[in-house]
């Protein structure tokens, strides 16, 4: 038998070659905050919290001080990995597919990947969850998370560890950060890109006892400029979040520090829309989901201790998550992957005080578009306000400024047209359909089907949020991401997932579930084109609501989760191509069949 031996010597050797050849290459760990705003940094005036770790990053690094992201999660997501604005990569939304990265899109993973980086994804994904959309099909080698929006188990949570399903351990935020310094730990040899994708401070309102004890009775001197909406038990829990999270920042600043890579390092932190509640955010004018600055202007640091920037110093210039890509790739040498347009420029020279020409960003959410420039917005009322004189947006200048006020209408005209691909024709508006518009545009949100059947990736979840139920069926909450499907009650009653199968072939059917003990025994039936398979729902599994697990209720459109159990339903002969895959029961026992909240196919052969 012979075997492939290295000598030490040579081992030793290959290692140095090695470590020289990635000597000067700097790694990348990039902090991203979730529903954090503004004003939720004590660097930035918040005298209710305290995050010394977050802040050291700004401290020892520059202030990017007008910082623009989306309004809501995914868009922002998708402009960070991409450098180009959400609407042209196929991002609508936030959950049922329109959160989907379209799959002719590159991202800053593979530029890493592809220049022999280690790549590493930690936390909320949020950009597609079947392969080809999920994180690992992407350019991250390593993930350990969730692809989902909004998660309902904040504590020992159902996960996905490279495709895996897997429960995690202990508070997601601490876990997603032991996973990431496990990942800098091992790869510490050769250069690294760590996203850190926090699932905090979001709802629903859980956060270890800990950090709540100190918040629990906190009084609260810095507060919204809303006045009376603000709920002061969700802005305690949102700051006692906030400390853990700028714990766990502190955590992987250690980690570095210990791995002598803090010096090499690029460390940038920023958060993907406005605050979630109504609380202190320095008197602007919106929060999270509106496209003002209030909803839009978010926290962003980066400190490279051996490049060539003063610590401590701001940079007043607008910029946003769609230059963080040309940015990073200017600052380490790496060559971008892909050649569609980019939308956001490089900040490189801009971090060491060069200025910017003039520039537009543009914000968008659910048909409504704003544009920031440098000294004005233009909201998407077509109000118009003096950023700079001001900022809180009390006073539309329109009326006086007409000429400012029509070259920023006729920019997010010409914007909207070219991002969304509208336009006056009826041939332009019906290619558009495809691609999928908010409600208030009238058009239709997608009509991607979700993939299923990759040999490489051989499981496929279809969660309920991807589902559409018929009959009686509901959400067990409004909010689609972390839902299930309950009330299921009658055969005329049914469930179908748009889908789209690769590679034909024999499938092994599990439906997670639950079903109380009188109603146990139903016959459900799954069919996809020509095929399909029957099974029993059984045996019965009727678990209690988790109430432990938050700290304060959690809002009314967010369901209260349980633990669901696998059916193993048989094997499912499934040809290539589109179709309906449908669940249905064909005999009631009882007066119910199950609550379902996923279903699982995985390719055999």
């Amino acid at each position: 038998m012979r075997f492939n031996m290295i000598s030490p010597l040579v081992a030793v050797v290959l290692m140095t070659t090695a470590t020289s050849v990635f000597a000067d290459k700097p790694n990348v760990v990039v902090f991203l905050a979730d529903d954090s705003g503004w004003g939720d940094y004590s660097i930035n005036g918040n005298s209710n919290l305290n995050t010394p770790n977050i802040d050291s990053i700004a401290k020892q690094g520059v202030t990017l001080d007008r910082f623009y992201v989306c309004p809501v999660c995914s868009p922002t997501r998708a402009e960070f990995l991409t450098g180009r604005y959400h609407p042209r990569c196929g991002v609508r939304g936030v959950s049922t597919g329109q959160e989907r990265l379209n799959l002719d899109e590159k991202t800053i993973a593979n530029a890493f990947a592809n220049a022999g980086y280690a790549t590493g994804a930690f936390g909320k994904w949020h950009n597609g969850s079947q392969w080809p959309y999920h994180p690992n099909a992407r350019g991250f080698q390593e993930y350990y998370g969730f692809t989902s929006g909004h998660w309902g188990e904040y504590f020992d949570p159902p996960l996905d560890h490279n495709g895996q399903a897997i429960r995690g351990k202990g508070y997601t935020s601490d876990d997603f950060t032991s996973h990431a310094i496990s990942f800098m730990e091992a790869n510490r040899s050769k250069p690294f890109f760590t996203y850190i994708a926090f699932n905090t401070p979001h709802s629903p309102w859980a956060v270890p006892d800990s950090f709540w004890q100190k918040f629990k009775d906190h009084p609260i001197p810095l507060r919204s400029h809303e006045g009376g909406r603000e709920i002061l038990p969700e802005t305690r829990c949102a700051l006692a979040m906030m400390e853990n999270l700028d714990w766990n920042v502190g955590r992987v600043l250690a980690k570095l520090q210990e791995l002598k890579l803090d010096r090499n390092t690029i460390v940038i932190y920023f958060s993907d829309n406005g605050p979630n509640t109504w609380r202190f955010n320095g008197g602007m004018k919106g929060r999270k989901g509106t496209t003002d600055e209030g909803g839009v202007r978010s926290a962003c640091f980066i400190k490279w201790p051996t490049g060539d920037f003063k610590p401590g110093t701001t940079m007043g210039q607008i910029s946003g998550a769609i230059d963080l890509l040309p940015t990073l790739c200017g600052m380490t040498g790496v060559s971008r992957v892909g050649n569609k347009p980019l939308d956001g420029i490089d900040l490189s020279e801009a971090l060491k005080g060069k200025p910017l020409p003039e520039r537009m960003i543009f914000s968008a959410f659910n048909g409504n578009v704003s544009v920031r420039t440098q000294q004005h917005r233009l909201d998407n009322t077509d109000a118009l306000y003096d950023m700079v004189k001001d900022p809180g947006q009390t006073k539309n200048i329109a009326s006086e400024n007409t000429v400012v006020a029509k070259r920023l209408k006729d920019a997010v005209t010409s914007w909207r047209k070219e991002v969304y691909g509208l336009a006056d024709t009826p041939a332009t508006k019906a290619e558009a359909k495809g691609k999928g518009l908010g409600k208030k545009l009238g058009i239709p949100a997608d009509d991607r089907p979700f993939p299923v059947g990759y040999p490489e990736f051989p499981v496929t979840t279809l969660p309920a949020r991807d589902g559409i139920s018929h009959g009686g069926i509901k959400r067990s909450a409004p909010a689609p991401n972390c839902s299930y499907f309950v009330n299921w009650k009658s055969k005329e009653d049914f469930i179908t997932w748009d889908i789209e199968v690769n590679t034909p072939g024999n499938y092994d059917v599990v439906i997670h579930y639950t079903c109380r003990e009188k109603d146990a025994g139903a016959t459900i039936e799954l069919g996809f084109l020509n095929n399909k398979i029957q099974g029993k729902v059984g045996p019965a599994w009727d678990p209690p609501l988790y109430t432990n697990q938050d700290t304060i209720p959690r809002p009314p459109a967010e369901s209260i989760m349980k633990e669901f159990r696998p059916l193993r339903l048989g094997t499912l002969k499934m040809e290539k191509g589109r179709g309906l895959l449908k669940l249905k029961a064909s005999d009631i026992p009882g007066e119910g069949v199950m609550d379902v909240r996923l279903v699982e196919l995985t390719l055999k052969n």
